[in-house]
C-alpha cells in the first residue's frame, strides 16, 4: 500500500470557501464513482444525489430561501445573508439524501444513513485527492421538509442529509493540528 495515499487521508480537511473551477465531468465522474464504493449493508445503495451547478446556483438559492421562509421554521436573515454570500462562489453543490426503502425491514434506517455518510466521506476524500476543497453543510434547510420536497426528496421516502460544496479553495489551506487518537480509544479488557 502506498503511504502517499494514506497521507491524503491524514491531511484532508473541510474547506467551506471554494470557487470555480469546480470538478470537470471526468473528475466529477471519479468523485461519484468513489461514492459507489462505500460500505453498504445489504447492498441497498441508499444514497441519492442531486447536482446543482454554478449556472443554476442563483435560481436555486432564491428558491431555497423562498421555500425555507414560507415554512414553519424559516432561516434567520443573517444566516440567509451569509449563505447567499458563500453560495455565489460555489461551482458545484450536491444535495445528499438517504432513500428509505420501506419494503426492506431487515436493515434499519440508521445503517442506511451510515452508508450514505460513508459514500459522502468517499466523495470528500476523492475531491481532496483531486485537489479540490469540499464541505458538507447541513445548515441550508436540511431539516425543513419543504426544502427536501423542493429538491425532489419527499420526506416520506428520503431523509435529506445536507449539501456537499466542491470547488477550488479560495484561501490557502493550512495544516490542522489533529487530536491524539488515543484520547478516543481504549483497550477492551474482559
Amino acid at each position: 500500500m502506498s503511504e502517499n495515499a494514506l497521507q491524503y487521508l491524514l491531511n484532508r480537511q473541510s474547506v467551506k470557501f471554494v470557487r470555480a473551477p469546480g470538478p470537470d465531468e471526468r473528475q466529477l465522474d471519479l468523485i461519484l464513482r468513489a461514492a459507489m464504493c462505500a460500505p453498504d449493508h445489504g447492498r441497498l445503495r441508499p444514497w441519492r444525489f442531486s447536482l446543482i451547478r454554478q449556472e443554476v446556483m442563483q435560481e436555486f438559492v432564491d428558491k431555497l430561501f423562498a421555500t425555507a421562509q414560507a415554512s414553519a421554521t424559516p432561516i434567520p436573515a443573517q444566516k440567509e445573508e451569509n449563505a447567499r454570500r458563500w453560495l455565489q462562489e460555489v461551482p458545484l453543490l450536491i444535495a445528499l439524501a438517504c432513500h428509505r426503502d420501506h419494503s426492506v425491514t431487515k436493515i434499519p434506517e440508521h445503517e442506511r444513513m451510515l452508508a450514505v455518510g460513508a459514500a459522502v466521506t468517499n466523495m470528500l476524500n476523492a475531491a481532496h485527492m483531486l485537489g479540490f476543497g469540499a464541505f458538507w453543510s447541513t445548515g441550508l434547510g436540511t431539516y425543513i421538509d419543504e426544502v427536501n420536497e423542493m429538491l425532489g426528496f419527499d420526506p416520506l421516502d428520503y431523509r435529506f442529509m445536507g449539501f456537499l460544496a466542491i470547488g477550488t479553495p479560495i484561501d490557502e489551506v493550512l495544516p490542522q493540528t489533529r487530536p491524539d487518537y488515543r484520547q478516543f480509544v481504549k483497550e477492551y479488557r474482559p
